[in-house]
């Protein structure tokens, strides 16, 4: 790969706005389409934040600038330093000075390959601070209710090597209301082991007491967690200014990238866009997962901060594309992973035919999510084509012959089980 400075922007950007960054290419894989083969880091947002940089085995870097001057960087050198900011003028980038490379250009090995988007507007934004596809993924259980770690580090592998860039564990599909702290900490634990760099892991540290999701964060980060899913607290209902302070005590306990989940449905409290635009301001807060279909909320996120915004609810992905948001934090990608890798990068490559007919061929994944309460639904759809995940824990129930015939359903219509002999 090949990381150098570069003024490339798209086409209908405007020459005034253009400005010096970081390119990332393969280069044993000359690019077709620069545009689509380059991520951008631009010079004002190249502050570093400890963002970690796997590179793939077996490969190096070349650093330069625009005349090609250039250092190589084999796999085990650092390439990023703590808070440092990039000066695109010097002479030479050192190895030391490489700020967040996030697109991957390879196979799937934390530098991200780009996904710049060729668009009028949020042309150069960096992209996908955690990846385009997070997993929420299951807590698998055995009979006796125990958590099946074996079975968890098993999914996890499962979901990377089928389009995942990352996991979020813990999160509501992960059932975290009946989860302890240790079985919280220990799936953290297993997810950093298995994955090993291959992939983010973003740790559900979020409850409705600060004190806790501080202690949860702090403990998550001592594990080497890439991030932390945060949700609005629930329950005690805090006006929009205890929000923002709720966030900025937890922001305190990590550096690390924060992604705020605003999903008024369960929490009943909706994290209103001005509120969003003060969580933007602290540091650590890179993301928003928004599970709310109101488009000109989400629309304000994009047009009025530089958060990543994630479609919370899976149906809500193409529409969020079309904003300007990054990917998807989901529940079906359980099952179609790799149509929802295809579906994005469809979108990225301006293909939009391709990308609303993947849209429209997952139809029965979203039917599915709606049969019974997440994660209900996916846990029997999981259990139905062998991917064996277990029960749920109470007040949660299996579901029941009627929803799991609708589930069969689904699957059978997605064409990832054949229809059953009558």
């Amino acid at each position: 790969m090949r990381v150098g400075a570069t003024h490339a922007r798209g086409e209908k950007q405007q020459a005034a706005a253009a400005g010096p960054g970081l390119g990332l290419q393969r280069v044993d894989k000359p690019p077709a389409d620069a545009l689509a083969a380059v991520g951008f880091i631009h010079d004002e947002r190249a502050d570093l934040r400890r963002r970690a940089v796997v590179l793939d085995r077996g490969s190096d870097l070349e650093v330069g600038q625009a005349d090609h001057l250039s250092v190589e960087v084999g796999d085990d050198d650092p390439v990023a330093h703590d808070l440092q900011a990039l000066e695109a003028s010097r002479d030479v980038v050192w190895r030391g000075r490489i700020a967040e490379l996030l697109q991957q250009a390879g196979d799937g090995h934390r530098v991200r390959r780009s996904s710049v988007p060729d668009r009028e507007s949020h042309e150069g934004r960096v992209w996908a601070v955690l990846g385009e596809v997070l997993t929420a993924i299951v807590t698998p259980f055995k009979d006796d209710q125990s958590i099946d770690y074996d079975r968890f580090r098993e999914l996890a592998l499962h979901l990377v090597d089928h389009g995942s860039d990352g996991i979020v564990v813990a999160g509501t599909t992960g059932e975290s209301p009946t989860l302890t702290d240790d079985e919280r900490l220990e799936l953290f634990r297993v997810a950093v082991d298995a994955l090993h760099g291959r992939a983010t892991v973003v740790a559900g540290t979020g409850t409705y007491s600060t004190a806790h999701s501080v202690r949860l964060t702090q403990e998550a980060h001592a594990i080497g967690v890439d991030g932390f899913l945060v949700v609005t607290p629930y329950y005690n209902k805090p006006p929009q200014r205890g929000i923002v302070e709720h966030f900025k005590t937890i922001a305190d306990a990590s550096d690390k990238p924060i992604v705020v989940y605003n999903i008024p449905a369960r929490v009943v409290i909706n994290i209103e866009p001005e509120t969003i635009v003060q969580l933007a301001e602290i540091p650590s807060v890179r993301a928003v997962k928004q599970a709310n279909d109101d488009l000109a909320q989400a629309n304000r996120i994009v047009a009025e901060t530089d958060l990543d915004l994630y479609a919370g609810d899976d149906n809500l992905l193409l529409r969020f594309l079309e904003l300007g948001g990054v990917g998807v934090i989901s529940v079906h990608a359980h099952i179609v992973g790799p149509q929802l890798e295809a579906m994005i990068r469809a979108y990225r490559d301006g293909d939009t035919a391709t990308a609303e007919r993947i849209e429209l061929e997952l139809a029965p994944s979203y039917e599915l999510l709606q049969v019974q309460t997440n994660p209900i639904a996916i846990k029997a759809a999981l259990n139905l084509i062998g991917q064996h995940v277990g029960g749920l824990r109470l007040p949660l129930v299996e579901a029941n012959e009627g929803e799991v015939t609708r589930v069969r359903d689904c699957l059978e219509r997605l064409g990832i089980l054949s229809p059953a002999a009558v």
